[in-house]
Order: structure tokens, then sequence, then C-alpha cells
């Protein structure tokens, strides 16, 4: 058994947030606090001397922005980078073009505010470092070099048929650029997709609105009650699970909020369940990169109910979790290089 600790370095002017942050870190038995920083000077000289694991970092701090620093980091010394940010619109932005750069995962700064439980917002941060300890640098450079595709003008949902094959992809670690890499590539007549990608709250709507802005697809942030269509993506919200629901002939989302499932909200298994039930063999389910086992046995769900699945390959995830955890119960028909998914996925459809 390995009993070495992850080593984490806390980046945050603010006092009251590192010492927040610092009593739920080092409160598990498999993490601690090596040291603490204000700014990106002193968070350099921390880097260095302490050797962490894995570096939370605040965007907004003094004598250096977040993004500043972290292209500096990324290009010197890559190491996990976890976003800690404000969960307002400018902050959300601002994450997304971190994720970009590099950094691995975000969280919403601590806020007892209603959305998350106590409980919750501390499982959130533990679960994203240990997540972020296991990432692999040299994977990333694949995800680079996506084509940027003219935008097609908007087909109204009221003038399209209904899909009648649904698509639904879950992500995590690493997701946020995997799945520009596979939507991008999909043509604007795909059949409709449902996307689990683990982020908070107020961050979904911006990615969605960034894929929205790279892609063929229309992709937008779902709301309850959505009809999916073809050339149609949705983006499960922040905090709330997103269920394919089934009327006649008609598919529609249900958003909602709910217990965590495996840890997340909201969660792929959720999602991939509710896909093996009102979808059956009308379904394709992708897993990619992330770490943990969510959706897992929902993908295996829906293989049983005749759906075709597919694995992110390991050597092109960030994080191999979720997909191991799927091929290991069986759950998945093809393990695919990520740039080959969406290729795949139409030959699946043809």
């Amino acid at each position: 058994m390995n009993d070495k600790k992850i080593k984490v370095l806390v980046v945050d002017d603010s006092a009251v947030v590192r010492k927040e942050m610092t009593r739920i870190i080092n409160k598990e038995p498999d993490m601690e606090v090596v040291g603490t920083a204000i700014d990106p000077y002193i968070a350099r000289d921390k880097i260095i001397s302490l050797k962490p694991d894995v570096v939370t970092l605040d965007v907004e701090m003094p004598r250096m922005d977040g993004i500043t620093f972290l292209r500096k980091l990324m290009t010197y010394y890559p190491i996990p980078v976890i976003i800690v940010s404000a969960l307002t619109q400018q902050g959300a932005e601002t994450t997304l073009k971190a994720l970009e750069i590099g950094a691995v995962e975000v969280i919403g700064k601590p806020k007892r505010d209603g959305s998350y439980t106590v409980g919750e917002i501390d499982t959130l941060l533990v679960d994203k470092i240990r997540a972020a300890s296991k990432v692999r640098f040299y994977k990333r450079k694949l995800l680079k070099g996506v084509p940027e595709p003219k935008k097609p003008a908007v087909v109204s949902s009221a003038m399209v048929e209904t899909t009648n094959k649904i698509i639904a992809i879950g992500a995590s670690t690493g997701g946020t650029e995997a799945l520009k890499e596979v939507l991008v590539r999909m043509p604007g007549d795909s059949p409709g997709i449902l996307v689990v990608q683990h982020m908070p709250e107020n961050f979904t709507k911006s990615f969605s609105e960034r894929l929205n802005s790279l892609c063929e697809l229309e992709v937008r942030e779902a709301k309850d009650g959505d009809s999916i269509y073809p050339g149609l993506a949705l983006i499960a919200p922040g905090n709330y699970h997103m269920l394919l629901r089934r009327s006649g002939a008609r598919y529609f989302v249900q958003v909602k909020k709910g217990p965590m499932v495996y840890r997340q909200r909201p969660s792929v298994e959720v999602l991939f369940n509710s896909v093996a039930k009102f979808a059956g063999p009308n379904a394709i389910g992708v897993i990619l990169t992330g770490m943990g086992a969510d959706g897992s046995t929902g993908l295996l769900n829906m293989k049983k109910a005749g759906a075709k699945t597919i694995a992110q390959s390991e050597n092109t995830c960030v994080v191999f979790g979720m997909p191991k955890e799927a091929i290991q119960l069986g759950a998945v028909d093809r393990v695919v290089d990520l740039e080959k998914i969406p290729q795949y996925v139409l030959n699946m459809l043809s």
C-alpha cells in the first residue's frame, strides 16, 4: 500500500479561503497542504522548493493574474492545477481560458450558500485533488489543433423532426478539451447529443456558449423540458442531474436536483441509465477521460439495452479512470483514441 500523501499548494490572496481549503484538505488521510501563497510570485518560489503534486490556483490575484501565471507555469514547470474561481460569469469565462491553457480541474470557491451541503463542498474539492494528482501531462498535446468550422445558420427546433437516435457522452477530468475535440468534429445534422461534464453551476453555461461558437452543432446548456432534435447538443447544467425522457416519438430532457451519484451532480450514471431506459438500441454511449467510476454501470445498462458503446483509449485520456472502470465491467464495445471517436460514432450510426 502506498502511504505517500498528495502534496497540495494552495494559492489564493484571501486568508479566509486559504484557511478553509487547508482545513478541508488536511482532514483527508491521503493528502496534505504543504504550503500556501498569497500571489503567483510567492507561489513560484514555493513550487520550486516544496515540489507539490497539485496546485490550487485562484485566477484573480494581486501582482500577476492567475492566467498569466498559469501560462508561465505550463511552459516551464507543468504541474496539475485546479482553478478555484468565484461562481460568476466573468469567473467562468476566465476559468474556461485556464482549462484551455492547461488547468485540469475547476471548482467554485468554498461558499456556504445552500447550493451544496457542507459535506458536498468538501467532497468535491478532495475528489478533484485526487483526480488532478493522477493527470499525465504528456497526453494533453493530443488535444490541440482542433479545427474551428464556420457556424451555419441555426435551424429552428420547430422546423425539424424529432431525433430518432441519441448520443450520450460523459466526461470528467480533462473532459472540457476532450469534448471540444469530439463535438467540433460532429456534423451539423448529427442526432441529438446529451453531455454530462463534471463542472460547477454557472460554468456550464459559459462552456456551452464556447462550444456553440466552435461547432456546426447548436450547443447549449439544458433546461428542464428541452426537446432533443438533430443538430442539437445539450450540456447538463452544473449541480443538476440531466435525464432523458420520452413522450410518444418525442425525446426531451428532465433537469432536476437530487442526491449526488458517484459523488457527482450532474452524474453520468444518471444520464446513461435514463438513456438505457428510454432510447435502448437507438442510442450510442461514449465515456471519456475522468477520475472514478461515474457512468460505468450506466454504460453497461445501455449496452444491455442494445446501445453501442465507446470508451476513450488510455493513451489519449488525461485520467484513465471512468473509461477503465467501464471497460473492466464489460460495458464497452470499442476502445478508441480521442481524435477518432467522432468517426466511430458516425460509422455506428450508419
